[in-house]
Parts: C-alpha cells; structure tokens; sequence
C-alpha cells in the first residue's frame, strides 16, 4: 500500500488550512501569505443565509486540494474597512489571492462543482496540483491492477476515495479490480452507489461498460463451435454476435470488433442495431488511444457515411 498524501507526507491540519482571521491580520494571513500560497478568502456574515451554504462547500474543496491553497474567512460586520478598499457591496463574496494580489473571485452561492473548478483554476495559476498526490496514487493502483494486484489495487483505490470521494478516475479503478478479482456482484453495487457529481464521467462510463462485457464473458459460448457456425453460414448474424463476445472474452478485442463490423456491414439493423450497440460498448470499455478502439471507431464511421 502506498501512502497518500501532500508532498511533506500527509495533509495540512486543518486550522494551517482553514483560519478565520481578524482585519488586522489580514496583511499577514492574505497578502504576505499568498506571495508562497494563494489564499481563498471568504468574505460573510453570521446573518448571511448564502453565506451558510457555501462556506462548507469551500473548505470542503480547500481540505480536497490538501494544502495546495489555503481559506482564511473574514466577518465582514468586523472587518468593514477591508470590505471597503475591496469594493465588496454584497455577500458571499470569494476572493483568491496569489502573490499579494487578487487573481480571480465570484459573488453569491455556487455549487460544488463551480466551487472545485474555482479552486483549481487558482491553483494552477499558481503552478501548483491540486490533486494533493492524488494523481501520484492513482497512476500507481493503475500499475497494481495491470500487474494482477487486483486487491491491491482495489486498496489503493478505496483509499484515495476515502480522500476525495467524487474522484472519477479513483471511482472507475475501483469498479475495474473488483472486476479483475471476478467480483461482479460488487462491481455493479458500487456503481450503483456512484456520486452524481461523476456517474457520467468519461472513466464512470468505461467502468459500466467492462462490467458489461465481464458479465458477457461468463455467458460466451465456445469458440470453435461458433466460429464453425459463421464459417457454415456467413449470413447467421446471431452466431457471429455470439463469436465476438466470445473472442473478446478470450482477450482478441481485434477479431471480436472486426466480426461486428461485419454484421453492421451486412445488415446495420439486424436486431436493433446490435452491432452498433456492442461496438460502442467496446469502445467506451477500452482506453481512447487504444488502437483497437480507433481503427473500429474509424472502420464504423467510413460505414455509416459512405
């Protein structure tokens, strides 16, 4: 097992993250602060109702970047000359700081998302990761599950979402070594349970679309048989469905993608479009570079529009 966290071994504590600060510290907590870090200033009110829900939803994308920004909150009843030099006439109001000087901020509640595309739009700007490592520890529970480790993985993968519980790519992986370890069962439950932020991401979706064919594969007929059936009779699109899911069970995604091209080629809406269905699901199951993937995408599109 790997351990995650920021580049000093483990996350800040949260009160070096996430300080409420007076007006007399601002100069040390924001400008002078943020010439090392930016600085994410929280401008509210204890009457401010807007201000009671965003201010969770920001420390919860400060504590996600895991100390590559930090959040101070200024109570702007308090701290009425600052709110003045800044120009602020309503609240929330969110300010980011880098290097002694606002770079970017917004007005008003926004959702989580907005919220954490802020937070990385600063720290980029920075030229700093707001993944905390987390993208260190994915690369390397990819490593694990490509090398059979697929416990190992699922570990790795778990813990990273113990982290960040709307990370995609962590979510993907996981559905994928529960996959490996024949668990399919607890495949499906957990995308199933998938966050909404994320069950149509890109890594969601190739998760659900392994989990298909994994649950193809223990259906696949034998090989031989088939592929004799398609020999004796090229036209019996059912047999030569069949053949591929087979074949990509036994690992030949090549051969598998090429007998659907066949049947879209011979009949395009045998059975509800099948073929089409079954090699998008390929498609998405496989990685996007993968050149099984681009020569079928390429061979199905000069299909469709010649």
């Amino acid at each position: 097992m790997i351990e995650l966290g920021g580049g000093n071994g483990g996350p800040a504590p949260a009160g070096d993250l996430i300080k409420d600060i007076s007006e007399a510290e601002f100069m040390a907590e924001v400008v002078d602060a943020s010439m090392k870090t930016p600085v994410i200033v929280d401008f509210w009110a204890p009457w401010c109702g807007p201000c009671k829900t965003l201010g969770p939803l920001l420390e919860e994308a400060v504590t996600a970047a895991r100390g590559a920004v930090k959040m101070v909150k200024v109570n702007v009843d308090e701290a009425q000359m600052i709110a003045g030099q800044l120009q602020i006439q309503s609240i929330p109001t969110v300010y980011a700081f880098w290097q002694g000087q606002p770079v970017d901020g917004f007005q008003g509640a926004l959702p989580g998302s907005e919220i954490k595309a802020f937070i990385d739009r600063v720290v980029q700007a920075s030229g700093g990761d707001a993944s905390g490592g987390l993208d260190e520890a994915i690369e390397a529970a990819e490593e694990m599950l490509e090398q059979g480790a697929a416990v190992d993985a699922a570990q790795t993968f778990a813990a990273i979402l113990g982290e960040d519980a709307n990370n995609a790519k962590a979510y993907g992986g996981l559905v994928r070594a529960h996959i490996a370890m024949d668990d399919l069962e607890q495949a499906e439950a957990i995308l199933n349970g998938a966050p909404a932020e994320i069950s149509e991401s890109p890594e969601v979706e190739a998760a659900h679309a392994q989990l298909e064919l994994a649950k193809q594969a223990a259906d696949a007929g034998p090989v031989a048989e088939l592929t004799a059936a398609v020999e004796a009779d090229p036209d019996n699109h059912q047999a030569r469905h069949d053949l591929a899911q087979a074949l990509y069970a036994q690992g030949d995604g090549e051969a598998a993608v090429e007998h659907l091209l066949e049947i879209f080629r011979r009949d395009r809406e045998w059975n509800d479009g099948a073929a089409k269905t079954q090699l998008f699901t390929i498609f998405d199951a496989l990685k996007p570079n993968d050149p099984v993937a681009l020569n079928g995408r390429r061979k199905l599109s000069s299909m469709i529009f010649a």
